[in-house]
């Protein structure tokens, strides 16, 4: 349908706590998971929220096929997730590197739960429960972290470990998650 402009980090929207969607399979609903679908698709994200193109919902979709992007990184299959509630499935906790299409040419060492339980709805109102670990999990985080009004350099521990991508990883073409 269209591609959105995403919101970059700065705008109060992100800050947001996003409201839960209330109806389901609505044509409301259906537009905006398709300009969410082809806003991340022609950005290349791994993943995009509501309130990055200023929809202050719950809403998020994620995935990532084999991509040169993340080599190491398994197929996240494609998922709109609506409502999402996460739950650790215990302490352990793993160091990545992230970007975010809401903070352009930059990245950032974070720490996420390694393995995690999410829940959610899909767009039709049925429930999606799954248990995910790695990469993954990261992505699920990340998004629903925005639902939160949670940008990921809010998560860094050490800023010594936040840069541009030229800088931290000069001659590697890095596109934003």
């Amino acid at each position: 349908m269209a591609i959105r402009p995403v919101l970059k980090m700065g705008d109060p929207i992100l800050l947001q706590v996003a409201s839960p969607v209330v109806e389901f399979d609505t044509p409301e609903l259906r537009s905006l998971l398709i300009d969410m679908h082809d806003t991340m698709e022609s950005l290349q994200g791994a993943g995009l929220a509501a309130p990055q193109i200023g929809v202050s919902l719950q809403v998020v979709v994620f995935g990532v096929g084999r991509n040169p992007r993340y080599p190491q990184a398994e197929e996240v299959p494609y998922t709109i997730l609506i409502n999402p509630q996460l739950d650790p499935v215990d302490d352990i906790m793993e160091d990545g590197w992230e970007g975010c299409l809401s903070v352009p040419g930059m990245r950032g060492l974070v720490p996420r739960h390694k393995r995690l339980r999410y829940r959610g709805f899909d767009p039709m109102g049925a429930p999606i429960d799954r248990t995910v670990s790695d990469f993954h999990a990261r992505v699920v985080q990340h998004e629903v972290d925005h639902l939160l009004g949670v940008l990921y350099p809010m998560r860094i521990r050490d800023l010594r470990n936040f840069g541009f991508n030229e800088t931290l990883f000069p001659g590697q073409q890095l596109v934003d998650d």
